[in-house]
Protein backbone atom coordinates (compact mmCIF):
# COMPACT_ATOMS: atom_id res chain seq x y z
CA UNK A 1 0.00 0.00 0.00
CA UNK A 2 1.10 3.67 -0.40
CA UNK A 3 -0.03 7.05 1.13
CA UNK A 4 -3.25 6.89 -1.76
CA UNK A 5 -4.42 3.85 1.52
CA UNK A 6 -4.51 5.91 4.52
CA UNK A 7 -7.72 4.36 5.68
CA UNK A 8 -6.27 0.73 5.04
CA UNK A 9 -3.37 1.64 6.45
CA UNK A 10 -5.31 3.25 9.68
CA UNK A 11 -7.48 0.56 10.27
CA UNK A 12 -5.16 -2.41 10.02
CA UNK A 13 -3.20 -0.16 12.59
CA UNK A 14 -5.91 -0.21 14.70
CA UNK A 15 -6.43 -3.44 14.80
CA UNK A 16 -2.73 -4.40 15.88
CA UNK A 17 -2.99 -1.93 18.47
CA UNK A 18 -6.51 -2.95 19.81
CA UNK A 19 -5.28 -6.52 20.02
CA UNK A 20 -1.89 -5.69 21.54
CA UNK A 21 -4.07 -3.81 24.26
CA UNK A 22 -6.67 -7.29 24.75
CA UNK A 23 -3.38 -9.30 24.58
CA UNK A 24 -1.69 -7.81 27.02
CA UNK A 25 -4.62 -7.13 29.56
CA UNK A 26 -6.06 -10.49 29.55
CA UNK A 27 -5.20 -12.67 26.69
CA UNK A 28 -7.07 -12.55 23.37
CA UNK A 29 -8.30 -16.07 23.55
CA UNK A 30 -10.09 -15.65 26.87
CA UNK A 31 -13.59 -15.86 26.27
CA UNK A 32 -14.52 -13.53 29.34
CA UNK A 33 -12.23 -11.49 28.84
CA UNK A 34 -13.20 -10.58 24.80
CA UNK A 35 -16.56 -10.35 26.31
CA UNK A 36 -15.22 -7.53 28.85
CA UNK A 37 -13.68 -5.66 26.08
CA UNK A 38 -16.38 -6.07 23.50
CA UNK A 39 -17.04 -9.24 21.95
CA UNK A 40 -20.19 -9.92 20.45
CA UNK A 41 -22.18 -11.87 23.09
CA UNK A 42 -26.16 -12.66 22.82
CA UNK A 43 -27.25 -12.36 26.20
CA UNK A 44 -25.64 -8.99 26.41
CA UNK A 45 -26.68 -7.71 23.01
CA UNK A 46 -29.83 -9.52 23.67
CA UNK A 47 -31.31 -8.92 27.14
CA UNK A 48 -28.57 -6.21 28.32
CA UNK A 49 -29.26 -4.17 24.84
CA UNK A 50 -25.49 -3.87 24.80
CA UNK A 51 -25.72 -3.11 20.40
CA UNK A 52 -22.11 -1.28 20.88
CA UNK A 53 -20.52 -4.97 20.71
CA UNK A 54 -22.20 -5.81 16.68
CA UNK A 55 -20.00 -2.88 16.44
CA UNK A 56 -17.18 -3.07 18.65
CA UNK A 57 -16.66 -7.23 18.11
CA UNK A 58 -15.15 -6.15 14.36
CA UNK A 59 -11.74 -4.72 16.25
CA UNK A 60 -11.10 -8.40 18.32
CA UNK A 61 -9.46 -11.21 17.24
CA UNK A 62 -8.89 -14.15 18.70
CA UNK A 63 -5.10 -15.34 18.82
CA UNK A 64 -2.93 -13.52 16.25
CA UNK A 65 -3.13 -16.32 13.57
CA UNK A 66 -6.64 -14.72 13.45
CA UNK A 67 -5.26 -11.59 13.10
CA UNK A 68 -2.95 -11.86 10.77
CA UNK A 69 -4.94 -13.44 8.39
CA UNK A 70 -7.72 -10.63 8.36
CA UNK A 71 -4.94 -8.35 8.44
CA UNK A 72 -3.40 -9.58 4.79
CA UNK A 73 -6.97 -9.69 3.64
CA UNK A 74 -7.04 -6.37 3.75
CA UNK A 75 -3.91 -5.49 2.85
CA UNK A 76 -4.01 -7.09 -0.19
CA UNK A 77 -7.42 -6.21 -1.35
CA UNK A 78 -8.38 -2.70 0.89
CA UNK A 79 -5.92 -0.93 -0.84
CA UNK A 80 -7.21 -1.61 -4.30
CA UNK A 81 -10.68 -1.06 -3.11
CA UNK A 82 -9.71 2.65 -1.37
CA UNK A 83 -7.60 3.42 -4.72
CA UNK A 84 -10.47 2.77 -6.86
CA UNK A 85 -13.49 4.47 -4.79
CA UNK A 86 -11.73 6.63 -2.44
CA UNK A 87 -11.47 7.01 1.03
CA UNK A 88 -14.61 8.52 2.50
CA UNK A 89 -16.72 5.54 0.19
CA UNK A 90 -13.90 2.85 0.79
CA UNK A 91 -14.61 3.58 5.11
CA UNK A 92 -18.24 3.52 4.60
CA UNK A 93 -18.27 0.06 2.96
CA UNK A 94 -16.02 -1.40 5.50
CA UNK A 95 -17.37 -0.16 8.44
CA UNK A 96 -21.22 -0.49 7.47
CA UNK A 97 -20.37 -3.98 5.78
CA UNK A 98 -19.08 -5.12 9.16
CA UNK A 99 -21.91 -3.79 10.89
CA UNK A 100 -23.88 -5.86 8.63
CA UNK A 101 -22.12 -8.89 9.00
CA UNK A 102 -22.17 -8.18 12.82
CA UNK A 103 -26.16 -7.88 12.79
CA UNK A 104 -27.07 -11.05 10.58
CA UNK A 105 -24.57 -12.92 12.44
CA UNK A 106 -26.18 -12.30 15.83
CA UNK A 107 -29.74 -12.36 14.08
CA UNK A 108 -28.87 -15.78 13.52
CA UNK A 109 -27.30 -16.62 16.92
CA UNK A 110 -30.81 -15.90 17.97
CA UNK A 111 -32.57 -17.92 15.89
CA UNK A 112 -30.54 -20.70 16.72
CA UNK A 113 -30.00 -19.96 20.38
CA UNK A 114 -26.32 -20.80 20.14
CA UNK A 115 -24.05 -18.74 23.40
CA UNK A 116 -21.21 -17.93 20.72
CA UNK A 117 -18.93 -15.68 21.63
CA UNK A 118 -18.23 -13.04 18.01
CA UNK A 119 -15.12 -11.22 16.56
CA UNK A 120 -12.93 -10.24 14.18
CA UNK A 121 -12.78 -8.35 11.48
CA UNK A 122 -13.40 -11.25 8.57
CA UNK A 123 -17.02 -9.49 8.03
CA UNK A 124 -15.89 -6.51 7.32
CA UNK A 125 -12.88 -8.04 5.32
CA UNK A 126 -15.57 -10.08 3.09
CA UNK A 127 -17.38 -6.96 2.80
CA UNK A 128 -14.82 -5.03 0.82
CA UNK A 129 -13.99 -8.29 -1.13
CA UNK A 130 -17.85 -8.48 -1.90
CA UNK A 131 -17.50 -4.54 -2.81
CA UNK A 132 -14.60 -5.22 -5.00
CA UNK A 133 -16.10 -7.79 -6.81
CA UNK A 134 -19.15 -4.68 -7.70
CA UNK A 135 -16.33 -2.11 -8.19
CA UNK A 136 -14.49 -4.49 -11.01
CA UNK A 137 -17.96 -5.03 -12.62
CA UNK A 138 -18.51 -1.43 -12.83
CA UNK A 139 -15.07 -0.85 -14.33
CA UNK A 140 -15.92 -3.29 -17.09
CA UNK A 141 -14.05 -6.91 -14.89
CA UNK A 142 -10.67 -4.89 -14.48
CA UNK A 143 -9.03 -2.80 -12.38
CA UNK A 144 -5.01 -2.84 -11.59
CA UNK A 145 -4.65 -5.96 -12.93
CA UNK A 146 -7.27 -7.28 -10.61
CA UNK A 147 -9.97 -9.20 -12.72
CA UNK A 148 -13.97 -10.13 -11.20
CA UNK A 149 -12.50 -14.03 -12.35
CA UNK A 150 -10.36 -13.73 -9.93
CA UNK A 151 -12.18 -12.03 -7.31
CA UNK A 152 -14.95 -14.45 -7.71
CA UNK A 153 -12.16 -17.48 -7.06
CA UNK A 154 -10.63 -15.69 -4.35
CA UNK A 155 -14.25 -15.28 -2.13
CA UNK A 156 -15.16 -18.85 -3.25
CA UNK A 157 -11.90 -19.99 -1.92
CA UNK A 158 -12.41 -18.21 1.62
CA UNK A 159 -15.95 -19.18 1.94
CA UNK A 160 -15.17 -22.55 1.38
CA UNK A 161 -12.50 -22.86 4.11
CA UNK A 162 -14.72 -21.08 6.76
CA UNK A 163 -17.39 -23.56 5.74
CA UNK A 164 -15.15 -26.58 6.31
CA UNK A 165 -13.30 -25.58 9.10
CA UNK A 166 -14.67 -25.35 13.06
CA UNK A 167 -14.96 -22.17 15.27
CA UNK A 168 -15.85 -20.01 12.22
CA UNK A 169 -18.90 -17.78 11.87
CA UNK A 170 -19.95 -18.37 8.18
CA UNK A 171 -23.21 -16.40 8.30
CA UNK A 172 -20.75 -13.37 8.90
CA UNK A 173 -18.64 -14.04 6.09
CA UNK A 174 -21.25 -14.73 4.26
CA UNK A 175 -23.51 -11.50 5.00
CA UNK A 176 -20.42 -9.49 5.12
CA UNK A 177 -19.31 -10.20 1.37
CA UNK A 178 -23.24 -9.36 0.36
CA UNK A 179 -23.47 -6.57 1.98
CA UNK A 180 -20.44 -5.25 0.17
CA UNK A 181 -21.32 -6.71 -3.02
CA UNK A 182 -25.04 -4.54 -2.51
CA UNK A 183 -23.36 -1.53 -1.00
CA UNK A 184 -20.80 -0.87 -3.38
CA UNK A 185 -23.43 -0.93 -6.48
CA UNK A 186 -25.14 1.81 -4.33
CA UNK A 187 -22.93 4.13 -3.27
CA UNK A 188 -19.71 3.50 -6.45
CA UNK A 189 -21.45 5.06 -9.84
CA UNK A 190 -20.07 4.31 -12.72
CA UNK A 191 -19.82 8.17 -13.39
CA UNK A 192 -17.77 8.34 -10.29
CA UNK A 193 -15.41 5.49 -10.93
CA UNK A 194 -14.31 7.31 -14.23
CA UNK A 195 -12.95 9.87 -12.18
CA UNK A 196 -11.48 8.13 -9.86
CA UNK A 197 -9.60 6.05 -12.08
CA UNK A 198 -7.88 8.32 -14.14
CA UNK A 199 -6.47 10.09 -11.48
Amino acid sequence: MDDKTPVSVTLICLNVIVFLIVEFTGGSEDLEHMIACGAAYVPLIQQEHEYYRLFTCMFLHFGMEHLVDNMLALYFVGGHLERAVGKGRFLVLYLAGGLGASCLSYYRDVQVETLQVSAGASGAVFAVIGAMISVLILNRGQLEGLTVRQMVFMAALSLYVGFTSAGVDNTAHLGGFICGLILALLICRRRNMDKVIRT
